[in-house]
């Protein structure tokens, strides 16, 4: 008798996937939730563990093929109908069809009860399985939390404890992506995992139940789902940990420990000292070319996480560059005129000639900023301002300000604060079209757009009209500071009246920013530049001076915003920077 593996349901939305990789072979042996394959998604790259044990007798999907989900994809059962085994393996696991006629019984309590030890293997991961509901009788249920106002299901990317590890009470159990922020889930409560219910990579609503935590005595049994493999069963487990228990007269052990070896699961972990890949930190890791066994985990427990795949790519990078400096240098003594003047030439990415999947935050802005562009008419007016009064008094205060405020002081909290300024006088702006309903926000929350290596995110300072521009400052560099950090909370990335990105850091003179959704405007402080201007002197001559200028963009929705309320917006905004009248808010 066989079982049929078929294809899960791998979230709400997805309704096929593509078998990328068996990691099993027909006629190898597979344990209960033991990997057996991966599968691509247009969500997610994971891998689907064996819901049976027992020898994969026919794969029925073969790789780089798509089938919805439910689809048969492979039959698992006693051996006699694998079209590769061989007379060894076909006579070691002839018993194991008696296993599901008898997983009630006492076989792993006696240890010997039957006919062969065979149906005792069998039986003990079926044993633990029904073992793992048992817990939930006195364990606490762990469930996904509401994680922002707006989010109503997550992605567990990484759990951080496994089953039968002791829990404190917030500590971190697992990390959780949803469409606004990836965060980590602390533990309500402390005890033993016993169960984890939903698998990473998975995605549920808020209120499923993630896992099961109890009192130390039923982690015994749920930890079957990784570990009961190895602690009871006398079969080709015992090759893989616990040699000297394997069955003498089993020819099977040794082919059963081949596979393992050469599954790439097993090996990453391995390199790393023991600790637990996911999928997509193994894939990383082999996009950029990352020795696994040279990184050192800074998740609990000393997990690898993507963040360090990334880190180390770049410090790789950084360290071809100092290698390949030395180069130019050594040409330098015969063209000596020319050393002055070296080139620079940008390095060549790794990225180039490659492809890679988008993350599931890439797609997420993907989508939004379309949206965005269909659902408004946008449009964006620029004006030229004179930051000279502002420079000279940033340069006079900035030290003591550090001092008082512990914040920097950088141009971006003049800029918000004279825009928060002007929303309260031209509420429009701060204002949002619904429908036939426009609504004037009576408080002003900006966002403020942050770069950061996974994308660009837009954490909100919320009644920013009631801060002053200290207050103002330590807001903005706080949030930038966890935003890049990933320790910003999901409700700090939602709520936005009014957004301010500043395209002048990274040196843009200007730029036409697209006006988020549920929002009517944003504002574009480009770089400041120091160039000759014509001004107005103390005796009303007019002469020429070097100013530090910059240009200030304002995208907007013309459905709710005309063209004269952006310009008296920019011109109220420029009016109050060109003053420079902040000597009070910087302590002078």
């Amino acid at each position: 008798m066989s079982d049929t593996v078929q294809m899960p349901a791998l979230g709400e939305s997805v309704t096929e996937g593509t078998v990328t990789r068996w990691l099993k072979a027909v006629g190898e042996t597979v344990e209960l939730d033991e990997p057996l394959l991966e599968v691509s998604t247009d969500k997610v790259d994971t891998e689907i563990p064996s819901p049976f044990a027992g020898v994969l007798e026919k794969i029925l999907v073969e790789e780089d093929e798509t089938v919805e989900v439910g689809a048969a994809l492979a039959e698992i059962g006693s051996g006699e109908g694998a079209g590769s085994s061989d007379d060894a393996k076909s006579a070691d696991e002839a018993p194991a069809p008696q296993a599901p006629a008898e997983v009630t019984d006492e076989a792993p309590a006696s240890g010997g009860g039957y006919e062969t030890p065979a149906p005792s293997e069998e039986a003990a991961p079926t044993e633990s399985t029904t073992a793992e509901s048992a817990p939930s009788g006195d364990g606490e249920e762990i469930k996904l939390p509401a994680l922002g106002e707006s989010v109503t299901e997550g992605t567990v990317t990484r759990w951080l404890k496994s089953v039968g590890d002791t829990v404190e009470v917030d500590e971190p159990l697992l990390e959780v992506s949803t469409d606004k922020v990836d965060t980590e889930v602390p533990s309500p409560v402390a005890g033993t995992l016993q169960q984890i219910l939903v698998q990473e990579d998975e995605t549920v609503e808020v209120g499923t139940v993630l896992a099961v935590i109890g009192s130390g005595a039923a982690a015994e049994s749920a930890p079957a789902e990784k570990a009961a493999p190895a602690a009871e069963a006398p079969k080709a487990e015992a090759p893989k940990a616990e040699a000297p228990k394997a069955e003498a007269p089993k020819a099977e052990a040794p082919k059963a420990e081949a596979p393992k070896a050469e599954a790439p699961k097993t090996d990453a972990p391995s390199a790393a000292g023991g600790s637990y890949l996911t999928p997509l930190v193994r894939k990383l890791a082999s996009e950029k070319g990352v020795d696994i066994a040279t990184v050192t985990g800074t998740g609990v427990g000393g997990r690898i996480r993507k963040e360090d795949v990334l880190e180390a790519a770049a410090k790789a990078e950084e360290a071809a560059k100092a290698a390949a400096a030395p180069a130019p240098a050594a040409a330098a003594p015969s063209e000596a005129p020319a050393a002055a003047r070296k080139a620079s030439v940008p390095e060549v990415s790794p990225l180039r000639g490659t492809t890679e999947k988008a993350s599931r935050l890439r797609k997420i802005i993907a989508e939004r900023m379309v949206e965005a562009l269909h659902s408004q008419a946008q449009l964006t007016t620029v004006v030229e301002v004179d930051v000279t009064r502002v420079a000279r008094l940033r340069a006079k205060a900035k030290d003591g300000f550090k001092a008082r405020e512990n914040a920097n002081l950088t141009f971006l909290p003049f800029f918000a604060l004279a825009a928060v300024e002007a929303l309260k006088a031209y509420p429009k702006i701060n204002g949002v079209l619904e429908g036939d309903q426009i609504t004037y926000h009576a408080s002003e929350n900006v966002g403020i757009a942050v770069d950061t290596p996974r994308g660009l995110l837009v954490p909100v300072i919320r009644d920013a009209g009631d801060l002053n521009l200290g207050g103002i400052a330590r807001k903005i560099g706080d949030l930038a500071t966890r935003t890049r950090d990933n320790k910003v909370g999901p409700d700090e990335l939602s709520g936005a009246t009014f957004t301010i990105t500043n395209t002048g850091s990274g040196g843009a003179l200007i730029d036409t920013p697209i006006v988020p959704g549920g929002t009517s405007a944003i504002l574009g402080t480009g770089t400041i530049v120091k160039r000759p201007a014509v001004i107005t002197d103390a005796d009303g001559a007019e002469v020429i001076a070097i100013r530090s200028i910059c240009y200030l963009s304002l995208s907007y929705d013309h459905r709710l915003v005309d063209g004269a309320d952006a310009s008296r917006y920019l011109m109220a905004v420029k009016k109050r920077i060109e003053e420079g009248a902040f000597e009070s808010e910087v302590g002078l």
